[in-house]
């Protein structure tokens, strides 16, 4: 939620966002603790460059989003948020890096402790999954400020826990806790605080042993979903699935199963 404005306290020469690669991992954490990991302008620009490094390396096959085992992000930087006119919102780098979140082509996982809060809830359901910490706090508490979630948090809570429980949390902004959460299907597992970032790198694990093309197009095709009536859908998935058909990777994978040995994959 954007209850938090940045603090001076900040160390203005730390970068705000960290980038490392474990293992076909891309690890993404934002690193603003002193500001509880408000997400200004300046990390937006961070996590969408590390997304951009993430796609680019043909190495990297999953995406771990984070905050580290203390917080995720506690919403918007609210000094930034005063003084956006709607013209500049429009306009903004901003919404140009929600785009680009929403749209990001490898499978990606949150791990997220804390404060989960406004634009960190939305962001968390940019991915694929959502591992959370036993202590960590999500929901949309921005009509307290007097404006609405604007970065899909009234569209994707809808989707995920219906629209009823969406209106209760996006129109009375009070928070639940992590097992609520799994609960209503946002959250995929619960686990330790000291132990989600490491939940979150094995759960990306699991989808980057295998192909890695395979593991986008059926991500695309999942998000389709959420986009296309069930006929067209389906006519989606099929034509995914023929596209797969033609790769190196299928053959292999098929090959592998066979031969009951494990598959190579090359992403080709």
């Amino acid at each position: 939620m954007p209850e938090h404005a940045a603090s001076a306290r900040d160390d203005p020469t730390a970068p705000p966002v960290r980038y490392e690669v474990r293992e076909h991992v891309a690890v993404i954490t934002i690193s603003r603790p002193a500001a509880r990991n408000a997400l200004s302008t300046q990390v937006l620009r961070g996590l969408s460059s590390g997304l951009d490094q993430a796609e680019a390396d043909r190495d990297v096959r999953a995406v771990v989003l984070t905050g580290g085992a203390r917080i995720f992000a506690s919403g918007a930087d609210v000094r930034e948020l005063r003084a956006t006119s709607p013209a500049d919102y429009v306009q903004s780098e901003r919404l140009a890096a929600w785009l680009r979140f929403a749209r990001f082509p490898k499978p990606s996982v949150a791990a997220v402790a804390g404060y989960v809060l406004g634009g960190g809830c939305e962001l968390a359901m940019t991915c694929d999954f959502v591992v959370a910490a036993d202590n960590a706090v999500l929901g949309q508490p921005e009509i307290r400020l007097g404006i609405l979630p604007g970065a899909g948090g009234t569209q994707r809570w809808a989707r995920v826990a219906g629209r009823f429980r969406a209106a209760e949390l996006v129109l009375s902004g009070r928070t639940i806790g992590a097992w609520t959460a799994q609960t209503i299907g946002l959250v995929s597992h619960v686990v330790p605080a000291e132990c989600v970032v490491e939940a979150g790198i094995a759960m990306a694990r699991s989808v980057a042993v295998h192909s890695p093309i395979a593991a986008r197009l059926a991500k695309a095709a999942l998000r389709a979903s959420e986009e296309l009536p069930l006929t067209g859908g389906l006519d989606h998935e099929r034509a995914l699935l023929a596209t797969l058909l033609s790769t190196e990777d299928h053959v292999e994978g098929i090959d592998a199963f066979l031969e009951k040995r494990p598959a190579r994959f090359s992403g080709r």
